[in-house]
């Protein structure tokens, strides 16, 4: 049994999509990041950096004690290699797969999520970030759409934890500014991921978390989003 350590974030949802893929049997544990329960000394204590998702497994497979791990692109990592599952074996497909796990993970997680700070959270509107996050979003949008020419998936026509971690970041497509016609082959692949049923579970999942908070107009949310 895993325990999930979430909530609803693009990040978050990276990990229910392995889990509901795999058909691991796992527990949300939510955390609430707008009331500030990731500063929490207990969870803190498997995410150092305080930041969610985290897991911890009490099944792992050297049989040993519960094993936590925090970093989403970590999570998915180590949740391929305990099932064998959305990670290629060999050397050339695993090292595509990492280099794109670590292109969302270092360039399309943190640049999306400037481009949505900057247009619907900083407290003042900045041109220069708006026009700056935006501008490398659709550089990025384009990257991945020129990766995906001739392929079912970013690896190639096999589903792999590197689509899993870019996909929950282009959902709000539309927020950054980014219209998916431009891109043909981004718009092909974000609908063929959206429609697969595992998909479709995972984000269900966000329809049960309760307390979510809108941290464009929750003061509270604000300062532990932003402010701690």
């Amino acid at each position: 049994m895993i325990d999930l350590h979430y909530w609803p974030t693009p990040n978050g949802h990276k990990i229910t999509l392995f889990l509901e893929e795999a058909g691991l049997p796992y527990t949300i544990k939510p955390v609430n990041i707008g009331k500030g329960e990731q500063f929490e000394p207990a969870f803190l204590k498997i995410s150092p950096n305080n930041r969610m998702p985290a897991i911890v497994d009490k099944a792992p497979a050297d049989g040993g004690e519960p094993i936590s791990v925090f970093e989403s692109g970590a999570i998915l990592q180590y949740l391929a290699e305990k099932t064998g599952r959305f990670l290629p074996a060999d050397l050339r497909g695993r090292t595509t797969v990492m280099e794109w796990l670590f292109w969302q993970v270092g360039g399309l997680g943190p640049m999306l999520g400037q481009n949505n700070h900057f247009n619907r959270y900083a407290p003042e509107k900045i041109p220069y970030a708006i026009d700056r996050y935006v501008r490398e979003t659709h550089r990025l949008y384009g990257v991945l759409d020129k990766r995906l020419e001739g392929r079912d998936f970013i690896a190639g026509n096999d589903y792999t934890i590197a689509d899993m971690a870019a996909y929950p970041w282009t959902v709000s497509h539309e927020n950054q500014g980014m219209n998916p016609a431009d891109f043909p082959n981004f718009k092909r692949w974000f609908e063929r991921i959206r429609e697969r049923a595992a998909t479709q579970r995972a984000y269900a999942i966000a329809d049960t978390i309760e307390g979510k908070l809108d941290a464009s107009s929750d003061e509270e949310a604000r300062r532990n989003l932003f402010g701690r």
